[in-house]
């Protein structure tokens, strides 16, 4: 049996990071490979959980890809899987995971695991397809699955959504709604966490791999070229270019942060008067207290309310006493985190 060693994103859905196939993509590629595929999702978790709900597995054959439990039962949910591919119908699975095999997959202690395994084929190349090309285009939509038979409804953001599943798609997280005679896996597919880091400096360097960790996307703009040929990072995508034309290019949604660390007022205050114009869900600023408060009086003549200037979260981070790149990437990290979630 193989076994990717990297993990699918944990961060709501499965979008890549940066050129990582989805989950949606993999078993895409499985079902022309091999003819069926399924994915397995985590809906609820007791105890010790590696994975948070929404993880996601995808299996074919012997082979598997992601991680729901650190290791405890991917390999239980292989043969799991055949049979809901032959029964053509998804399946709730409960596990408990005994204090023996959780140590053996690295956690402390054991716990119960609550997933849904769904059976593709074929016949759900289109489905997939709108998945993908909706990843692609960080378009959110909502999916439901009925557990009884299998029949899934594919909802578009402007799309009227009954009740419980106008519910999930608030909550931003996988739920099984419904009575037993019509149980369904609600999943919100939402387009991941874009940061947006402008200036390539020490705490971007720090900050990358950490956002990355959680399964964000990262991009990093500086306008002064040098910045960004000395900026060392594999995992991110670099702009040299003014914040305003560099966001043009990306596109700022309801799920990106922006982060101004040039700490050079032209070019942070570029990149805020261009952030504060766009819906994206977090807006940091790197500087004292004293820096935001001139920062501040640069923007209200600007024109922006305080309203607006109350987006901005300056000094940048949660205030946990960080001292060095590392800490203060930690903190802006914690702080970018705390916002999405209550948002």
């Amino acid at each position: 049996m193989s076994r990717a060693a990297s993990n699918d994103n944990h961060n709501d859905n499965d979008n890549d990071r940066n050129g990582a196939r989805s989950v949606w993509e993999q078993a895409r590629e499985w079902i022309e490979l091999h003819g069926a595929a399924a994915v397995v999702t985590v809906v609820d978790t007791w105890g010790t959980a590696p994975a948070p709900v929404g993880s996601r597995l995808v299996i074919a054959g012997q082979r598997y890809e992601g991680d729901v439990s650190g290791g405890c039962v991917e390999g239980e949910l292989v043969a799991v899987a055949e049979g809901a591919i032959a029964e053509g119908a998804p399946r709730v699975v409960d596990y408990d995971v005994s204090d023996q095999a959780a140590w053996h997959a690295g956690l402390a202690c054991g716990g119960r695991l609550k997933v849904v395994v769904e059976p593709l084929g074929q016949a759900d190349i289109g489905f997939l397809d709108t998945v993908i090309a909706a990843e692609q285009d960080r378009r959110a939509v909502v999916v439901t699955t009925r557990i009884a038979d299998g029949t899934r409804t594919l909802y578009a953001e402007c799309d009227a959504l009954p009740a419980d599943v106008t519910a999930a798609r608030d909550a931003g997280t996988v739920v099984l709604a419904g009575d037993d005679a019509n149980e369904l896996l609600v999943q919100p597919l939402l387009p991941p966490v874009h940061v947006v880091i402008v200036g390539a400096a020490h705490i971007a360097q720090a900050l990358v791999p950490l956002a990355h960790q959680v399964g964000y996307r990262v991009s990093v703009i500086d306008p002064r070229r040098e910045f960004i040929d000395a900026f060392r990072s594999v995992d991110a995508t670099t702009m040299v270019a003014q914040p305003p034309e560099a966001f043009a290019a990306l596109g700022l949604d309801t799920r990106t942060a922006v982060v101004a660390l040039a700490h050079t007022s032209a070019f942070d205050d570029a990149t805020l008067i261009a952030a504060l114009r766009s819906p994206c869900v977090y807006i940091g600023a790197l500087g004292s207290r004293t820096n935001q408060g001139r920062r501040l009086e640069r923007l209200r003549a600007e024109g922006f309310s305080d309203a607006d200037l109350a987006r901005i979260h300056g000094p940048v981070g949660l205030s946990i006493g960080a001292k060095g790149p590392a800490e203060i990437a930690v903190s802006i990290l914690a702080e970018i985190i705390k916002v999405v979630r209550a948002g």
